[in-house]
């Protein structure tokens, strides 16, 4: 490497690092200046109100009838990716895309079905205070949020 070719190298990597510096500490001063996000308010659980022995166990009898229903799950999934392709087509086949989201829809219910059943079932075996509060939790799912931007 000749002389001019070693300067021209040390002076390219003094702009590239100057403009790197340069580049994370306008980031961090954007990232210093601006307000924190507001915070998130995450969706209340149904379970979320019981007992930590009946919260753990209505986890269970819920992972549970999801694992029942795994394959009817899979079977939505499929049914959706199976819509979407059709979709994706250049030729629009509306009666294969109806008949693909229809077998998504009947897997979603079937799957929505045997864990209603399961909370049931569940929910039988419960005293009359923590059935109280599974609904508490069950209302709180479905109160109105604010509006977002």
């Amino acid at each position: 490497m000749t002389d001019i070719h070693f300067r021209r190298l040390v002076i390219s990597l003094l702009a590239l690092n100057t403009f790197l510096i340069c580049a994370l500490a306008g980031a961090g001063l954007v990232y210093l200046r601006t307000d924190p996000p507001a915070a998130v308010t995450r969706m209340p659980l149904a379970g979320e109100q019981l007992s930590k022995d009946d919260r753990e166990a209505f986890q269970r009898a819920m992972n549970d009838a999801r694992r029942t229903v795994r394959q009817t799950s899979l079977e939505a999934r499929q049914a959706r990716i199976e819509a979407a392709a059709l979709m994706g087509e250049p030729e629009l086949d509306a009666k294969a895309l109806a008949s693909a989201l229809d077998r998504a829809r009947r897997a979603e219910i079937a799957v929505r079905a045997a864990t209603e059943d399961r909370a049931v079932e569940f929910a039988q075996g419960l005293p009359l205070e923590a059935r109280r509060r599974l609904a508490e939790g069950l209302l709180a799912r479905e109160a109105p949020r604010p509006a977002t931007k």
